[in-house]
């Protein structure tokens, strides 16, 4: 169900985030984000002039290369239009997400690398649902060709999968809390609640 109607209003701001995830020929994936800021109005900026409506104020870029185990391998960062000439020379300093993996307490670890004066707070922003976008990537495709691998030949429907660690999703939402409805159907190994 969509929101409710609202009252009468005019649009002002509107910013788009949008993320994808790739796999790519040689093993690893690419998630990228990209964030755009645009306002309904024109407006003057010091360092690019006259702003027109629909001109992004902020036009920005970042690219995950991740591992199978969501260990980032390679950063790509980049600022096409910023409100200041100094915005894109903080991009190198993105370089430090390499070798972090995506897990719980990534937010809080990309923060501690690159929050405040350290990093760019549009980009580190970004950082959130390019992670969510990682899972949303990898993990059902990981899961898929392991059923894939356990079934080859047998001519069976895929197996349920066995985790011996608790799977990267478990306790990391409501619905997939370790005591749940879901976690006893998919991951019953791992599930903590009640009969």
């Amino acid at each position: 169900m969509p929101l409710s109607t609202p009252v009468s209003r005019a649009n002002i701001h509107t910013r788009r985030v949008t993320c994808q995830g790739f796999r790519r020929s040689d093993g690893l994936w690419d998630i990228e984000g990209h964030i755009t800021d645009v306002k309904s109005y024109a407006f003057a900026n010091d360092h690019r002039g006259p702003i027109e409506p629909g001109d992004p104020i902020h036009d920005m870029w970042i690219r995950l290369t991740v591992d199978d185990g969501f260990t980032v391998r390679a950063v790509e960062a980049v600022t096409d239009k910023s409100p200041y000439a100094v915005c894109p020379a903080i991009t190198p300093n993105f370089q430090r997400l390499v070798g972090l993996r995506i897990r719980a307490g990534w937010t809080q670890k990309v923060k501690e690398l690159l929050g405040g004066v350290e990093g760019c707070t549009h980009l580190v922003e970004l950082l959130g649902p390019v992670a969510t976008t990682a899972f949303q990537t990898i993990y059902p495709i990981l899961a898929r060709d392991r059923n894939k691998d356990a079934d080859a030949g047998a001519g069976k429907p895929p197996a349920q999968v066995v985790h011996k660690r608790p799977p990267l999703l478990l306790n990391t939402c409501h619905a997939f809390r370790s005591d749940g409805e879901v976690t006893r159907k998919q991951w019953p190994e791992h599930y903590t609640g009640g009969d």
